[in-house]
């Protein structure tokens, strides 16, 4: 690995391609955040701080308004797909797409824009593709939320260059059956757990999930079964069935709210115990904020919703109203063949540029 600094005067695609080939799989992000902290430091116009492995860098200028751009530094494990490669307008490489060309676009505002129309705060952090609670931007929301504060906060995680608004919320629940073990040849000596998960799945075909319209952006739930378990061995009526499920939520729910909507929905289903396997709020888009529309006519397009669930809720949780916006397409991250188009990266640029600058 080499140890050179990075380069902030390299254009956008140049300083992606150098930053792909600065490896740095999740748990293996400190010589990284060490070159992200060293270039930032040697910029007059920012003031840097470092919690562990993340980087957080400020301008100071008194501004009525502060934008957050956040960015995670951490890839997927390589795949054959290091050092970068560029053919034909195409940036090929581990993290390209997800997401060291949003982090390529963060540095480059950070180095050209010192007197920006809105206060910044640059935030480059890690262990974003692993267990939640290893998650760099979390340890930083615990311990120094200062360091977060704003009006506004952009996520550049890949959007295809195209906004997405908030994210919708992730509930999981495990649903537990009972039954009474027998011999499969004389059934009616035991009860069937595997049976008694029926009205569960009855309640789930017949589920119609909600689309309400939030800030213009139409999001559209998900309440499905995702995994089920239950068994002995082929000859034995089982006592026990775990249907998993998952509760894909509108930002317009608080955790609270919607964990009582799937309670409500599998009241009298027979559930012998019902166990929160994981769960994770939900971000409002706040598109009618100021600074989001100002956002909005500095990149064109129209906004989309965020189905999945991403870090802006952490913002959002912080009260602060986030968007997900990079260069990255989300439909190659962590692939093999993981790719960017050079274009995309530099239209972003320049469109945060303007929206900065103007």
């Amino acid at each position: 690995m080499s140890e050179t600094p990075l380069d902030l005067a390299l254009d956008g695609p140049a300083l992606t391609a150098r930053l792909v080939d600065f490896p740095s799989v999740s748990g293996e992000e400190k010589p990284l955040a060490d070159a992200i902290e060293q270039a930032l430091r040697a910029l007059p116009h920012l003031t840097v701080d470092r919690y562990g492995n993340n980087v957080v860098a400020r301008t100071e200028l008194g501004r009525s308004e502060r934008v957050v751009l956040a960015g995670h530094i951490d890839t997927v494990p390589i795949a054959d797909n290091v050092p970068s490669r560029l053919d034909d307008g195409v940036l090929w490489g581990c993290g390209t797409s997800d997401m060291k060309s949003g982090v390529a676009v963060q540095l480059r505002i950070a180095a050209t824009v010192p007197e920006p129309n809105r206060d910044l705060t640059f935030v480059f952090y890690d262990n974003e593709e692993v267990a939640a609670d290893l998650n760099g931007l979390g340890h930083v929301a615990a311990a120094h939320p200062d360091w977060l504060a704003g009006d506004f906060a952009v996520l550049l995680e890949p959007s295809d260059g195209e906004v997405e608004g908030g994210c919708q919320g992730t509930l999981r629940v495990l649903l537990r059956t009972t039954g009474e073990r027998a011999h499969s040849a004389r059934s009616w000596m035991g009860s069937n757990a595997i049976h008694a998960a029926t009205p569960i799945l009855q309640r789930l075909a017949a589920y119609e999930p909600r689309r309400p319209v939030i800030d213009g952006l139409e999001f559209h739930e998900g309440l499905n079964a995702v995994r089920i378990e239950g068994g002995v061995a082929t000859n034995v009526i089982p006592d026990a069935c775990t249907v998993v499920v998952n509760y894909r939520y509108a930002p317009d729910l608080t955790e609270e709210e919607a964990l009582a909507h799937v309670h409500e929905v599998f009241e009298g289903c027979g559930v012998a115990e019902f166990v929160v396997d994981d769960h994770s709020g939900a971000a409002l888009p706040g598109l009618s904020h100021p600074a989001a529309a100002a956002f909005m006519a500095a990149v064109g397009g129209k906004a989309r919703p965020k189905f999945g669930w991403t870090d802006v809720a952490r913002f959002s949780a912080l009260g602060v109203p986030a968007v997900n916006y990079g260069p990255g397409n989300p439909l190659l991250a962590h692939k093999r063949d993981e790719r960017v188009a050079v274009e995309r990266i530099t239209h972003c640029e320049e469109r945060l540029r303007e929206w900065l600058t103007r």
